[in-house]
């Protein structure tokens, strides 16, 4: 298994990287371009993300770096005087809490009560602006946590081969 360490810790590097580039498109461009929209534009726009992100692809780069996180933790904290632990517990806390939690907690019930709303009502248009100034600010904090997690566990790996 400890020779597994590496391997997995690889693996969550290219995970949190890739999942920060994707919520940094989100932060830089996507949700500057729906906001040009007329909010129903917007609203069939995000929600027609929303569904067609939740496909095999997404789902193994998201919940699968959240698993290896989780097992990388572990190591992280039961491994604490091998080099390169405590950055494996960093990044694995960055994603979990700072990714995982956060979307969870914040994103999806947003995104939840975008796809409840008629696009067309008045009811749509403001809640459309009240989720482009919730919606985002959290972004952001996924963003600098998977930048986060990414360079801890850089750093881990790079330990680790040392």
């Amino acid at each position: 298994m400890i020779a597994l360490i590496p391997l997995l810790t690889l693996l969550a590097t290219l995970g949190s990287g890739l999942m920060a580039g994707l919520f940094f498109a989100f932060s830089s461009f996507i949700m500057t371009a729906l906001a040009k929209l007329p909010p129903e534009q917007g609203i069939a726009a995000m929600n027609s993300i929303n569904v067609t992100i939740l496909n095999a692809t997404f789902s193994l780069a998201f919940f699968g770096t959240a698993v290896l996180c989780l097992g990388l933790g572990i190591a992280g904290v039961l491994r604490w005087a091998e080099p390169g632990s405590a950055w494996l517990l960093a990044g694995s806390l960055l994603y979990l809490a700072g990714v995982i939690v956060i979307t969870m907690v914040f994103n999806v019930p947003l995104n939840d009560a975008l796809a409840a709303v008629s696009p067309a009502s008045p009811e749509g248009a403001a809640l459309w602006t009240r989720y482009l100034a919730e919606w985002l600010p959290w972004n952001h904090v996924r963003t600098f946590a998977n930048i986060g997690a990414l360079i801890a566990f850089i750093i881990a790996y790079g330990r680790q081969a040392a």
